[in-house]
């Protein structure tokens, strides 16, 4: 009986060890698949983190980005003011400049309907046949005070018989054929031009030659 059971005991710790290295090869074998997913998982774990790191520091970047387009460009102070205070010199001298036009001119509409009653008497001594007339004489003197009247105010005629048309101080009533005048050149005079100080006061209305008859 002491045989049997010594022989029974043999077995169950032969099995016992067999059964504890059995449990130990499967621990093994766990522990080995459970380290793979681990560092699967911190594998994972290192890209998600680089990703969320970049969609930071892109996140960071566009609101520079955008503060840089956005920001409008500053001008330049120093030129605006320099320009600004050119434009209102030039504004002052225009002023400066109009001002003594207006008084300059100022005489001059006045001094142009003057010019009618000069025209009337100079008409009227070139029709008289005796300048010895005590009339003719007479209307020979208002004549020549009205005509140093105008010149101390710096109004004075000028000639336009025999020289090309000037439009700007011209006025071609007519185009005649001339014996005597070249074609393109004033023939005969209307009525006379008159200066103002440099200035057209009333354009003088002459005839254009258009050469000799055929």
């Amino acid at each position: 009986m002491q045989f049997g059971r010594s022989r029974q005991a043999k077995r169950y710790r032969k099995l016992n060890s067999e059964i504890d290295k059995k449990d130990e090869v499967a621990s093994e074998a766990t522990a080995e698949v459970k380290e793979p997913k681990a560092a699967e998982g911190e594998a994972q774990a290192v890209p998600e983190e680089a990703a969320a790191d970049g969609a930071a520091e892109s996140a960071e970047k566009e609101p520079k980005a955008a503060e840089k387009a956005e920001k409008p460009v500053e001008p330049d102070w120093k030129d605006h003011y320099a320009r600004l205070l050119a434009d209102f010199d030039n504004f002052k001298k225009r002023t400066q400049r109009d001002r003594e036009d207006i008084f300059r001119y100022a005489e001059s509409d006045i001094l142009k309907d003057f010019l009618p009653v000069v025209d009337n008497l100079s008409l009227a001594l070139s029709t008289t046949a005796n300048k010895e007339d005590p009339f003719v004489k007479g209307v020979q003197l208002v004549y020549d005070t009205f005509l140093n009247a105008l010149k101390d105010h710096g109004a004075e005629p000028f000639d336009s018989v025999g020289l090309e048309l000037d439009t700007e101080k011209m006025d071609a009533i007519a185009q005649l054929p001339s014996d005597t005048v070249e074609e393109g050149k004033v023939s005969n005079e209307a009525k006379r031009g008159w200066m103002l100080k440099g200035k057209v006061l009333r354009a003088a209305q002459v005839v254009v030659s258009s050469g000799k008859a055929s």
